[in-house]
């Protein structure tokens, strides 16, 4: 296929995303306009001087970044407009299923309550799916650079609110911060029913993986492209097909990989694990699921059928019910076979 042809055929791929932080698709546009409208002062001159302070060295790096902004979030309406701004554009990139992570310390610890950023997320995944068509799960993460304690007391607000969240996960500056850290927590996430998710193996060693397995019970990784410093692991989870929720130009752009010629996504798919493609942050990491989708797709030569197992892969990867999740398959053999 011409690289015209294969762009056009990855558009049409009926699309799911797991790994994306909501917090993370502030785009600069929209962040000065929530400055002004809340009478926040932004550390930037124009949104051409946001975008140049985007060049990260390494995850810290962008965490700086990444929660001076969050501070313009502050009303009910704030968090709608930001999530749903995200859902427009996906929509237009064929996504069909999104799974977001929500971050509600970076807010309820400058004074925002739960209540407002879960309702006005809510409001907005709601209108996805009447609006456009796009099912989705909402997921709460925690800040792993913070204790246990808050973790725990950040779950117990999120009680009264059970059954919009589907799982828990945890994110933020991963070394120094095992899993290991949270094991209380996740035991009392899964007393509530609730699915287990949990940052490991990006920038921190195979064994955050195993930690993540073994006592936080997960039902996926995020990030996870370390795991095949370990054969042991990689025969783990692939033996569970257990997903790996996988951030091509985040890994580059956070220097997990130095290019995208360099990443392990095909060595991955050629081990037997069930990779997937996600955009991670894409106000921050210059690309949505669809233009991680090509770019990986240029770099490392994967074919339709590399591409066509990866989007059946975040399907089944998904918190969806069985039936949902075969409609969406059906979807997507359909557009490959027609």
């Amino acid at each position: 296929m011409t690289e015209s042809s294969m762009g056009s055929f990855i558009h049409g791929l009926p699309k799911a995303e797991l790994h994306l932080h909501i917090e993370g698709s502030l785009e600069p546009e929209l962040m000065f306009e929530l400055a002004k409208r809340n009478g926040i002062v932004v550390p930037y001159a124009s949104v051409e001087e946001v975008r140049r302070a985007y060049e990260f060295t390494d995850l810290q790096s962008f965490l700086d970044v990444y929660y001076e902004g969050a501070k313009v979030l502050l009303e009910e309406q704030d968090f709608y407009d930001l999530a749903f701004a995200y859902i427009k554009k996906v929509s237009e990139q064929n996504v069909r299923h999104i799974e977001i992570f929500f971050d509600p310390q970076t807010h309820t610890d400058r004074g925002v309550s739960f209540e407002t950023v879960i309702i006005g997320l809510r409001r907005a995944l709601d209108d996805a799916q009447s609006q456009l068509d796009i099912s989705s799960n909402l997921i709460l993460c925690f800040l792993r650079h913070l204790s246990a304690d808050a973790a725990m007391e950040t779950l117990e607000r999120a009680v009264p609110f059970r059954d919009w969240i589907a799982a828990v996960g945890l994110d933020s500056s991963e070394l120094g911060h095992p899993p290991s850290k949270f094991e209380r927590v996740f035991d009392k996430a899964l007393s509530l029913n609730l699915k287990t998710v949990a940052h490991a193996g990006e920038e921190g060693p195979p064994d955050y993986i195993w930690q993540a397995l073994d006592l936080l019970d997960v039902s996926r990784i995020d990030h996870g492209v370390r795991c095949l410093e370990d054969p042991d692991l990689v025969e783990v989870l692939r033996k569970k097909h257990l997903p790996l929720t996988v951030c091509p130009l985040s890994n580059v752009k956070l220097g997990v990989f130095k290019t995208l010629e360099d990443h392990n996504l095909k060595e991955l798919l050629d081990a037997g694990l069930c990779a997937t493609v996600n955009s991670d942050d894409p106000a921050y990491f210059g690309g949505y699921i669809e233009e991680n989708f090509v770019a990986v797709q240029r770099a490392l030569g994967l074919t339709r059928h590399h591409l066509y197992q990866l989007v059946r892969n975040s399907f089944e990867a998904s918190f969806l019910s069985g039936e949902h999740q075969s409609e969406l398959v059906r979807e997507l053999d359909d557009y490959v076979g027609g």
